[in-house]
C-alpha cells in the first residue's frame, strides 16, 4: 500500500478497488498495536466523498452545493471539497478564515448564520464574503453598520407539518407573514436583499418538505418583486441523507419543485447547504474494548419473600471513546440509523448477547448504546462503527484527559489518479 501526500498535514493510503474495507480497518488496528497504541481512530474514505459529489451533480444539476463546515471541519475534507469546486457554508469568523486560507474565492462562501457577532460581520467585510443570511430587524441594523454593501438572503421558516430528525424552526427563520415587513425595513436601510434561504431540518426522508418550502420561497419572491427587489438567489439549505436510496427520491421531488416554481428562464441561482450528505458515510470509527463486565444482576424474589440475585446473560463493554468524544451526536439524537456496529475480527463464538457500550470517562451517564446484540468480546478487541462522519469530530472534547481519535485517510488509487494526475502539478491542491 503506497502513500500520497495530501497537503502539509496528512497522508493518504492508496489501495486497489478490490481491497475489502474491513481489511483496511484490520491493517490500521494492527499497525497501531505494533506501535503500542490503543487510541480510537477514524478511517476516512476520500473516494466516497468524490462519489457523493458526482451523485449530487447528477441528481441536482441546477443546485450548487455549499458544504456546511460545521458538520465536519476536517482539514483534508475541506481541502478535497475545495479542489472539487464545492462552495462552503460558514457560520463564524473561524470557519470563514479556514476556508479563505485554503485559497477559496469569497464568491464560493456564504455566511449562513442569521444571528452573527459584530466582529464576524466586520471580518466578512474584510475578506469580502458578502453573501449572508438574516431573519430579524436587529440583524439588518448590524449589517447596515458594519457591512452595508453585503448581499442578503432572507431566511424563512420551513413548513412545520413534516417529520425531520432535527428541526431548526424554533431558533432560526422568520414566518412567511413577516417577510414583507422585514423587506420594507431592509429597503428603508438601503440594504441589498437578493434572495431567500430556508433549512427544512436535518435528516430528511420525505422530499415533499422541500417542495413545500420551495412553494413558500416562491411566494416571498413575488412579495419582494412587488416591493421593488430583484431576487435572483434561492438557498434550499441542507438536511440531505447520503444513502442513495434516500437521497435520489428526495432529490427528484426537489428538482421537480424547482423546475415548477423556479424554471431556468427565471435565471435564479439555486444553492444548497449539505453537510452530512458529503461526509457521513466516508468516516468509520474503530474503538478498543478497555474493560468488560457482566451486566449487573437484578434483584428477584422467589414468591416467599426471599430475595436473591438473578444473573443476566448480558455484557457491559467500556471502550476508549464516548459521548464526550465522537459519540456526542448520540445525545443529540442525530445518530445515523444506518450505522453498523461490528467486531473488527471474527469472534471465536458467533453467539450474540445483549450488550451495552460505555465510554471511558468517569461520568456515570457516558453511555453510548444499550441493548446492542454482539458476540462476546474480550478486553483488547476492537469494534468498528460505520456512518461516523457527521457531527462527530467537531463535537469531541478531551474531558477526563481522554485523547481525541486519530485520523487516517485512504482512497482507491484509480480515483486518486483521476483527482490528481501524476503528470500534472496539481497533486497537492493546497498552496
Amino acid at each position: 500500500m503506497k502513500h500520497e501526500n495530501f497537503g502539509k498535514d496528512c497522508q493518504v493510503q492508496l489501495h486497489t478497488e478490490s481491497k475489502p474495507f474491513m481489511k483496511l480497518v484490520q491493517e490500521t488496528a494492527a499497525e497501531l498495536k505494533l506501535q503500542d497504541k490503543e487510541d480510537a481512530f477514524f478511517l476516512v474514505d476520500l473516494g466516497d466523498i468524490v462519489k457523493k459529489v458526482e451523485m449530487w451533480r447528477q441528481c441536482l444539476p441546477r443546485v450548487e452545493p455549499f458544504y456546511a463546515v460545521k458538520c465536519n471541519p476536517d482539514r483534508a475534507v475541506l481541502r478535497l471539497l475545495a479542489h472539487l469546486g464545492i462552495g462552503f457554508d460558514c457560520a463564524s469568523k473561524k470557519e470563514m478564515s479556514e476556508i479563505v486560507d485554503l485559497g477559496v474565492e469569497p464568491s464560493r462562501i456564504v455566511f449562513a448564520h442569521t444571528c452573527k457577532p459584530r466582529t464576524d460581520i466586520r471580518y466578512a467585510a474584510q475578506v469580502n464574503v458578502d453573501l449572508m443570511t438574516f431573519d430579524n430587524e436587529e440583524e439588518l441594523r448590524k449589517i447596515k453598520a458594519f457591512f452595508p454593501s453585503a448581499r442578503l438572503l432572507l431566511r424563512i421558516l420551513p413548513p412545520a407539518n413534516f417529520n425531520v430528525q432535527y428541526a431548526f424552526g424554533d431558533k432560526f427563520g422568520c414566518h412567511q407573514l413577516q417577510a414583507s415587513s422585514l423587506l420594507r425595513t431592509a429597503r428603508d436601510l438601503g440594504l441589498d436583499v437578493v434572495g431567500v434561504s430556508f433549512h427544512v431540518g436535518s435528516g430528511v426522508e420525505e422530499g415533499e418538505v422541500y417542495a413545500a418550502a420551495v412553494r413558500s420561497a416562491a411566494t416571498v419572491f413575488d412579495e419582494a418583486h412587488a416591493l421593488g427587489f430583484h431576487f435572483h438567489i434561492l438557498d434550499v439549505g441542507g438536511g440531505f441523507f447520503s444513502a442513495p436510496a434516500v437521497f435520489r427520491p428526495v432529490a427528484e421531488v426537489l428538482r421537480t419543485a424547482l423546475d415548477l416554481h423556479f424554471p431556468e428562464k427565471r435565471k435564479v441561482r439555486i444553492m444548497a447547504e449539505p453537510g452530512r450528505y458529503f461526509v457521513e458515510a466516508a468516516f468509520s470509527l474503530t474503538v478498543t474494548v478497555i474493560a468488560k463486565r457482566r451486566a449487573s444482576p437484578r434483584v428477584a424474589s422467589n414468591g416467599n419473600g426471599v430475595e436473591g440475585l438473578e444473573e443476566k446473560e448480558a455484557f457491559e463493554y467500556y471502550v476508549n471513546d464516548g459521548i464526550h468524544g465522537s459519540f456526542h451526536n448520540v445525545t443529540l439524537g442525530v445518530c445515523n440509523q444506518l450505522m453498523e456496529i461490528r467486531p473488527v475480527h471474527p469472534p471465536e463464538n458467533a453467539k450474540r448477547h445483549v450488550s451495552s457500550l460505555w465510554g471511558p470517562t468517569c461520568n456515570g451517564g457516558d453511555k453510548i448504546f444499550s441493548d446492542v446484540m454482539l458476540p462476546e468480546l474480550q478486553v483488547g478487541d476492537v469494534i468498528n462503527f460505520t456512518q461516523m462522519g457527521a457531527y462527530t469530530i467537531c463535537l469531541t472534547t478531551s474531558f477526563n484527559g481522554i485523547p481525541r481519535p486519530l485520523i487516517f485517510y485512504h482512497c482507491c488509487d484509480t480515483v486518486w489518479e483521476k483527482l490528481f494526475p501524476t503528470d500534472r502539478q496539481t497533486a497537492e491542491p493546497e498552496k
